[in-house]
Order: structure tokens, then sequence, then C-alpha cells
């Protein structure tokens, strides 16, 4: 039996949809749950059952759902910079990230990458998350536990470019720093053979050194790129790109440890 086959439990995060309208997101638990300034909603009696039924909630019906990974990503307070569901989408695929790994990830920033992350190595799995910043580590754990998923990280307030990584061994490395470069050595010490480390940079001076320090410390398989998304306004005899584009967010580098 798959996890969404699984009768919902008290303290799981749900979404609640209405056609055509955002899900909203909440924890499922007894009793009346306020929502926005005046709304309340009880969902007690979906305690114990599948979800996908339907309720009824201010004149309205609404379907509970298990919330998906996008539902989760856009539900993440925002600080200065996120990085977006695009390219944490990218990287957990370049990073290999399957259930039961253990990833560690420098730069824990808002969280949106640890939230893909920890959804990624399932129950099973685990991230280690660094940030030398205590405000970075509280917001990234407050949008973690929103999510539901705070079980499955660990937060370490470390600079890891003065005291490296440990937490090891690891499966995968994600960088999310300004100098990612200077942490590579003691990603290769952490992750196991076969393991990839993967980075995220803002600008080409920052890619070209993270490529050429992967190479300098033998990483096999280096490759660089950047992911773009371009949404579509469809129509009847009318589709034409959307004029919102998302550009440029950042370079993704990625290399694996071969011994």
């Amino acid at each position: 039996m798959g996890a969404n086959d699984e009768p919902l439990r008290e303290g799981d995060v749900i979404a609640l949809k209405h056609p055509g309208a955002p899900p909203i997101l909440l924890r499922l638990r007894r009793g009346p749950q306020r929502i926005g300034d005046a709304a309340v909603v009880d969902l007690t009696d979906q305690i114990g059952r599948p979800a996908g039924e339907e309720v009824d909630w201010v004149g309205s019906p609404y379907r509970v759902l298990r919330p998906s990974l996008g539902d989760l990503l856009g539900s993440v307070t925002r600080g200065a910079q996120i990085i977006t569901a695009k390219d944490c989408a990218r990287i957990v695929s370049l990073a290999g990230v399957a259930p039961g790994h253990h990833v560690l990830e420098a730069g824990a920033g808002t969280g949106s990458l640890t939230i893909a992350l920890a959804y990624a190595v399932g129950p099973g799995g685990r991230v280690t998350s660094f940030d030398r910043r205590p405000e970075s580590l509280r917001l990234a754990r407050e949008n973690i536990e929103r999510a539901g998923l705070a079980e499955r990280v660990r937060w370490v307030e470390r600079d890891v470019v003065r005291d490296g990584l440990g937490e090891g061994p690891a499966d995968a490395v994600v960088l999310d720093l300004p100098e990612p470069w200077t942490v590579l050595a003691s990603a290769r010490e952490q992750l196991r053979a076969g393991g990839i480390v993967v980075a995220f940079t803002p600008t080409y001076n920052q890619l070209e050194r993270t490529v050429r320090a992967m190479r300098e410390h033998h990483f096999d398989d280096v490759q660089a790129m950047e992911v773009i998304e371009r949404a579509l306004s469809v129509g009847e005899g009318g589709t034409r790109p959307s004029f919102d584009m998302l550009g440029h967010t950042g370079f993704l580098s990625a290399g694996r440890r071969v011994v």
C-alpha cells in the first residue's frame, strides 16, 4: 500500500482543494481551525479516512488531499532569495536523490530546497542542513515544519567554509553558497563512492570557479546547465507563450565522486 492509500492521521499536512482555486495547506487536527481572518473549518471526521474525500466548507465543495511537492514549495515563507521549483526539481534529479538517501545541504536559506530534498529522501531518509546564520535556520525550520517534513531534517549551525561539512557518509551533497568551490574538498570526503555534488550559483564567474574546482578535485562527469521555464497560454487556435516568463535564477553544476 502506497503512502497515498494510507488513512489520514492526526497531525498530517493536508491540502484543502476547491476546483480552480489554490490549495489551502493545514494540519489535520481535531476541532475547529481558523483559516484566514474569519473562516473556520472542522476536519475531525477526516482523521482515519482516506485522502480524496469531499467536504463542504463555506458553502462550497472541497477535497481533502495529500499535498504535492509543488503545493509544499508554494507554501514557503520567502526571505530575500529562494530556489525556485524548476531548479529544485533539477537539483534533485542531478544529485540522484532517492528514498532512503542521506543528503548534506550547505546553505539552508528559506528551506525551499530542503523541502524538495526531504520530500525525495522519503520517511526512511534524512537531510542534514547547514547554515552559519541562526536566522536562516529559524526560517527554514519553520517552513519545513509547515510542510510536515521536520522529522526528516537535522539542522546544524556551522560555517562550512571554515569548518567543513562532516556528518557523512552522504549519498549526495548540495551547495547553495556564495563560494561553493571552497567546500568541494570537504564534500568529496563525505560522499560515498558514486555520490554526486550539485552547486547552485547565480553568476557566470561563480559557475566557472565551481566547475574548475570540481575538475581539480577529480570529480567525474562534471556538467553545467541553466534551467529555463516558459509558461504557455493555451486557447483554441490562439496558443502562444505567456507574457510572464521566469527568467534567469541560477546556474547548476554537478560532479560525481568516483574512487
